[in-house]
C-alpha cells in the first residue's frame, strides 16, 4: 500500500494573494519562419491558487505556450505578466530569477540518473546559492511531502516511474515556487499513478500555489473537475 500524501504546508501562499493575478497572456501570438503562427492572439490568465489544464490536439501549441511561460521562446506579439512582472520583455540576465518563480515537472523526469534522490531536488537550491543546512531541511521537507521519505540515498534507476515522477516534482517545489507548470506529468504512468499525481498537485493549489497542466488526457481531465483551456492548432478554442 503507498503512503497517502501529505498536505504540502511549505508551499502555502498568503491568501492575501488569492484571487490576484498570477499568469496573464493579453493577444499573444508567437510564429515561426518554417511554419508560421503556431500561436494566434491567446488571451487568458490565472489567479493566484488556482488550477488549470491546457489540452489539445498533437501540434496544437500545448508545449510552445509552456515554453513562452518558461522564458525558453519568446513571442512575437503580446504580453505575457508572470505576477505583475514583465517575462515578454525580460532582459536574458533576468530570466535565471524569473524561473525561481517556477517550478517544472516534465514527462520524461528529466532526473540526473548519476546523482542521488537528495542531489536531484537539491539542484535549484544548490543553483540559489542556499546552505548546506537549509537544502538539507528543505530537501526533506520536499521529499515528505511527495511520500518519498527515506529514499534520499537512492539513484533514480532504483525507482520505480511514479516514484521518479514524484522525486521530479519534489525538485519543482523546492524552491517554494508560486507557480507549477507541467508538461503532460503522467504521460508515462498508468492510471492509478496519474491519479495520484493528479491528486497531489491538488494538493499544492488548495494551499495558494498556481498549477498549470499540459494533458491530452481528457478522461483523467474530465474527473479532476477543474478549469481546461482547449488550443485548437493554435487558438484557444474555449475556456
Amino acid at each position: 500500500m503507498r503512503r497517502p500524501l501529505s498536505t504540502p504546508c511549505l508551499l502555502k501562499i498568503s491568501l492575501s494573494k488569492i484571487n490576484e493575478t498570477m499568469l496573464k497572456f493579453d493577444n499573444v501570438t508567437k510564429r515561426y519562419p518554417e511554419t508560421g503562427d503556431v500561436l494566434r492572439n491567446i488571451s487568458f490568465h490565472l489567479r493566484h491558487g488556482e488550477i488549470a489544464f491546457l489540452t489539445g490536439h498533437s501540434g496544437a501549441g500545448k508545449s510552445t505556450l509552456l515554453r513562452l511561460v518558461a522564458v525558453m521562446e519568446r513571442c512575437n506579439r503580446g504580453l505575457i505578466l508572470l505576477d505583475g512582472q514583465n517575462l515578454s520583455g525580460a532582459k536574458e540576465h533576468q530570466i535565471p530569477f524569473l524561473r525561481r518563480k517556477m517550478g517544472f515537472i516534465y514527462q520524461d523526469y528529466k532526473l540526473l540518473q548519476d546523482r542521488t534522490v537528495f542531489d536531484n531536488v537539491a539542484l535549484p537550491l544548490v543553483i540559489a546559492g542556499f546552505g548546506h543546512q537549509e537544502i538539507t531541511r528543505r530537501v526533506r521537507a520536499a521529499l515528505d511531502k511527495v511520500g518519498l521519505s527515506g529514499k534520499e540515498k537512492k539513484y533514480p534507476m532504483a525507482l520505480s516511474g511514479g516514484e521518479q515522477q514524484r522525486v521530479g516534482i519534489a525538485r519543482a517545489v523546492v524552491n517554494k515556487p508560486p507557480i507549477i507548470i507541467a508538461d503532460e506529468p503522467t504521460g508515462n504512468l498508468d492510471p492509478e499513478l496519474a491519479a495520484e499525481i493528479m491528486r497531489l498537485f491538488e494538493s499544492f493549489q488548495q494551499v495558494g500555489v498556481t498549477v498549470l497542466i499540459a494533458s491530452h488526457d481528457i478522461s483523467l481531465i474530465t474527473k479532476m473537475n477543474h478549469r481546461v483551456l482547449k488550443l485548437d492548432h493554435g487558438q484557444l478554442v474555449s475556456d
